[in-house]
């Protein structure tokens, strides 16, 4: 699915059809002190893409070419740092969105396993958003908790010491 592709294969442009996330962003770019400067505009694009994906949920492309435009930016420049950076996305993530740690610490622990059964069961690849957009599956590499590996997050629900066999659950526990 490419930037902004809907799950049915239409098309559609975030910034058209949401006149009110598109003016909530134009006002946080604008009470930024942007300038002729492409060089020092450069310093709010971060900023302005987690504002972007804050109100968005994932930034498609008219939603990065509307903040390429406003910082005064190429459009290549702003895919540049949203493909570095793990934190942005450019397809749409579901309400749900579970991350299973693949560290070190949690792949040894059975991570993979976990991985696997969550994939299964919601019918998911790694880094895909259900067609409803309940849920989204990705892989990381650390969270940090590794005394409770394998850890899975559920949005900023942490669960520890996951199992395959308690996957069914999670995902219960979100319906």
């Amino acid at each position: 699915m490419s930037c902004g592709d809907c799950p049915d294969g239409r098309k559609f442009d975030l910034i058209k059809e949401f006149p009110e996330k598109t003016k909530q962003l134009n006002d946080f770019i604008d009470a930024l002190d942007i300038g002729p400067d492409r060089n020092r505009n450069r310093g709010f694009l971060i900023e302005s893409l987690h504002e972007a994906q804050h109100i968005f949920g994932y930034l498609p492309r008219s939603v990065q070419q509307f903040v390429a435009d406003k910082l005064h930016l190429y459009l290549s420049e702003v895919y540049g740092v949203i493909s570095f950076y793990s934190y942005f996305t450019d397809r749409p993530v579901g309400k749900y969105k579970i991350s299973v740690c693949t560290g070190t610490a949690c792949f040894v622990r059975g991570a993979n396993a976990v991985l696997e059964e969550f994939k299964r069961l919601l019918v998911l690849e790694n880094g895909e958003t259900t067609p409803d957009r309940k849920f989204s599956l990705a892989s990381l590499r650390c969270v940090g908790a590794c005394s409770l590996a394998p850890v899975v997050m559920v949005n900023d629900q942490v669960y520890g010491k996951v199992t395959a066999k308690m996957v069914a659950d999670i995902i219960n526990e979100c319906k």
